[in-house]
Formats: structure tokens, C-alpha cells, sequence
């Protein structure tokens, strides 16, 4: 399975191109390689459920709890028909939240009506339409969508300007004191079609 879930694009072609800008070269110099590795899944369905799980939570707690949830089901892989098999008690019996349980059941109903389709299918589609599609399912946002673009299917050109760290690591990097995600957006257009390495690199420059 690992073999699928390859970056969608060279590296090295992308630092040589990003390296033209002088903030950006300092970055990739003080950082160091550029070291992403895709999280390789059984399904986007599944995918999209560990996500989830993860949001607002911390990791470990997350952890556990998304064992215990993957648990309540003999299949080694969760499957939209199992989720939906189940009632709201037993699912919740794995620590979710109400909001979660509703948000994994809209997502197995959702999976089963080829709204969330296979890796395969996904990788034909083109990163706007697969935030449109993802998005339909409740407790299901942009960033999550991008998270699951850049880290399962190495998409090159993704920027997650809703993400705090790499906000925060942008204002610092280009002296901004408060970052408006409109010129951030604006600012970015320079980097295409390498974004999501520039992300990459803003998240490991970013100090709490």
C-alpha cells in the first residue's frame, strides 16, 4: 500500500524554485531537508474519521480514544457500513463527543453515497473539488481537507492559511506583527505550484 502514496511532485525541483526567494532560502537553509512523509491509509473514509477523532483534542487522548473506537468493529479497517450498523450509544461508548458520533455517522453515510470516494478516484480530482466534496460532510472544514491533500496524497500546491502554526511561523519569517490572510494568500501566488512545501517548512519553523 505505502508504494501508492507518493509525493505528487519533485522536491527538488520545488527548493530550487522556492530558493529564488531570499526569506524563503534562509528558511529552507536553517531548517534543513525537506523531509515530508505521507501517512499512507486503507481508505479516506477511514482517513477522514481519524480526523475526526483529532480535532480539538490532544494527541494521546485522541489516540486512545480512536483505538477504542476502531475497536468496537472486528474489520482491521473501518468501513462506512459498520459505522452505520452501529447506534449512536455504542459509538460513543469509545469516548466521542455527541458532535462527533453525528459528525461519523454523516461521513459513513456520506462514504457509502460515493461522496468520499477511494484514494484512487481522489487522486483524479483536482484539490478544489475535493475540499468541495469533503466539506459536504459535517465536521469536516478546509483545513482538515488540506491536511489530508499535503500528508495522504502529496499534493504540491496546497497553502492552509487557516492553520495557526503556519500563520504564525509566516508573520515571523516576513516581520509581519498581525498576518492578514488576504495578502498572505497574495503573497503566496509567487510560490506556485510548491505551496505545500512551503507550508512544510513553516511548520517546522514555528516556535510555540
Amino acid at each position: 500500500m505505502a508504494t501508492h502514496f507518493q509525493l505528487e511532485f519533485d522536491p527538488d525541483v520545488a527548493l530550487k524554485q522556492l530558493r529564488k526567494d531570499r526569506e524563503l532560502k534562509r528558511v529552507i537553509n536553517k531548517v534543513g531537508d525537506f523531509k515530508l512523509a505521507l501517512r499512507p491509509n486503507h481508505s479516506p473514509f477511514e482517513a477522514l474519521a481519524e480526523s475526526i477523532v483529532y480535532q480539538q483534542l490532544n494527541g494521546k487522548v485522541a489516540a486512545t480514544i480512536w483505538g477504542r473506537f476502531k475497536g468496537l468493529f472486528e474489520s482491521d479497517h473501518l468501513r462506512p457500513e459498520d459505522v452505520l450498523a452501529a447506534d449512536t450509544e455504542r459509538i460513543r461508548s469509545s469516548g466521542l463527543s455527541a458532535a462527533k458520533a453525528a459528525a461519523m455517522r454523516d461521513l459513513a453515510e456520506k462514504t457509502a453515497a460515493g461522496l468520499v470516494p477511494s484514494w484512487a478516484v481522489l487522486r483524479k480530482l483536482d484539490d478544489e473539488e475535493i475540499i468541495t466534496r469533503m466539506t459536504d460532510v459535517r465536521g469536516i472544514g478546509r483545513w482538515t481537507v488540506e491536511m489530508l491533500l499535503i500528508f495522504r496524497l502529496g499534493r504540491p500546491d496546497i497553502w492552509p492559511v487557516d492553520d495557526f502554526a503556519v500563520r504564525a511561523a509566516y508573520g515571523d519569517v516576513f516581520g509581519i506583527e498581525k498576518v492578514n490572510l488576504k495578502e498572505m494568500r497574495q503573497h503566496a501566488e509567487q510560490w506556485r505550484p510548491y505551496r505545500s512545501v512551503v507550508a512544510w517548512y513553516m511548520w517546522r519553523w514555528y516556535k510555540p
